[in-house]
């Protein structure tokens, strides 16, 4: 009988393996293929100075407000620069309202954006507008108040206690205080609750939010064992807690908290990141991240948030689709930023500088 070399059947051996990885790829290639989503396209469209001489917007556009060093003003959407105020000591402007103040400001002339005088607000203190809300905070800094659009006062609340952090929707206000008390005022001025989060071994509240629906109220409370705390507002009744953590890292300056439009999801900046709490499903995130987040907004077209912090003279915007996923980053230098996303698209304010992408998925 005619014997095989063992060479003759160690090639074979090899052939036989050679076409079975050959058709488990083929099989893998088959099974495992899926189409391409589609990406995110951040294309710049335009680039202007804001110290220059400008077209006021035409009749009907919609202004876009800015802050930027000492400057404020509006631009239209097409790249036109509306107004640019100068300012020696602060200024307060939304897309409705704009003031410039000084240290002992006694009277607010309120303006609105082609810069005729909408309403006097014949309080001292130091403004501040959300949307088409105005309101004043007291030289004290215990209190505020707020005013309608002729200028007659809707509520006011003070206490002996600094108020540290604050925010407006068109549901309500939420205050938060030095000693640890979270303070909810219903958009009919109606006091809907006063309690402490607590839960940390020093009171303070040093962020706060309220979605835009004015249900849920979020702060982030304390420090030594710092935690994030969001509450559902239940009238005439001690407020529910319907999610709440501890952050990883304590810090004692504000820190930035944003309800999504939707208010399923809130986003906490705190020492060393940002955190995101899914409230549908009783989750949290955290993304490492440095500085501090100076502004959250969101595209609710593409179902996008645009983070914009800042480390040092460093800032970096940050693109998440929710719930966590980090889509893209990019970093500059500046001394002055700002960021606001309209549509489908995004003003990214840099120094004296106001550039414009348009969003895009393909």
């Amino acid at each position: 009988m005619k014997r095989k070399s063992p060479i003759s059947a160690k090639n074979n051996t090899k052939a036989r393996l050679a076409i079975l990885i050959g058709a488990f790829c083929f099989l893998y290639i088959i099974f495992s293929f899926r189409p391409l989503g589609e990406e995110l396209h951040l294309t710049p469209d335009w680039t202007i100075a804001i110290d220059r001489d400008g077209e006021a917007p035409e009749s009907g556009e919609n202004p876009v407000p800015f802050k930027l060093g000492q400057a404020v003003g509006y631009f239209s959407e097409d790249g036109k620069i509306a107004s640019c105020i100068p300012y020696s000591f602060n200024a307060a402007i939304s897309p409705s309202f704009y003031a410039v103040y000084n240290a002992d400001n006694a009277r607010t002339r309120v303006r609105t954006p082609d810069g005729n005088v909408a309403v006097t607000l014949d309080v001292p203190g130091f403004p501040y507008f959300s949307e088409d809300r105005m309101f004043v905070f007291f030289p004290n800094g215990s209190g505020i108040a707020q005013f309608d659009l002729s200028g007659k006062k809707l509520w006011e609340y003070e206490d002996y206690s600094p108020i540290t952090a604050f925010a407006s929707s068109a549901g309500g206000s939420v205050i938060g205080f030095a000693d640890g008390q979270l303070v909810s005022i219903m958009a009919d001025g109606n006091i809907d609750q006063q309690y402490y989060p607590g839960g940390s071994e020093l009171s303070a509240i040093y962020g706060a939010a309220i979605s835009d629906d004015g249900s849920l109220v979020a702060c982030i409370s304390g420090l030594k064992t710092q935690r994030f705390v969001v509450s559902k507002r239940v009238s005439g009744e001690h407020p529910k807690v319907v999610f709440h953590e501890y952050l990883p890292a304590d810090s004692n300056t504000l820190r930035m908290v944003k309800f999504n439009a939707a208010a399923d999801m809130v986003f906490y900046n705190y020492n060393g990141g940002l955190g995101i709490a899914d409230l549908k499903l009783a989750r949290s995130a955290h993304i490492p991240l440095s500085g501090t987040v100076v502004q959250i907004d969101e595209s609710k077209e593409f179902g996008l948030m645009f983070i914009l912090s800042r480390d040092k003279g460093v800032y970096t915007v940050t693109v998440l689709e929710p719930f966590d996923q980090v889509l893209a980053t990019t970093s500059f230098k500046a001394d002055n930023s700002f960021l606001l996303v309209r549509g489908e698209h995004v003003f990214i304010g840099r120094d004296n500088k106001i550039s414009r992408l348009t969003i895009s998925k393909r």
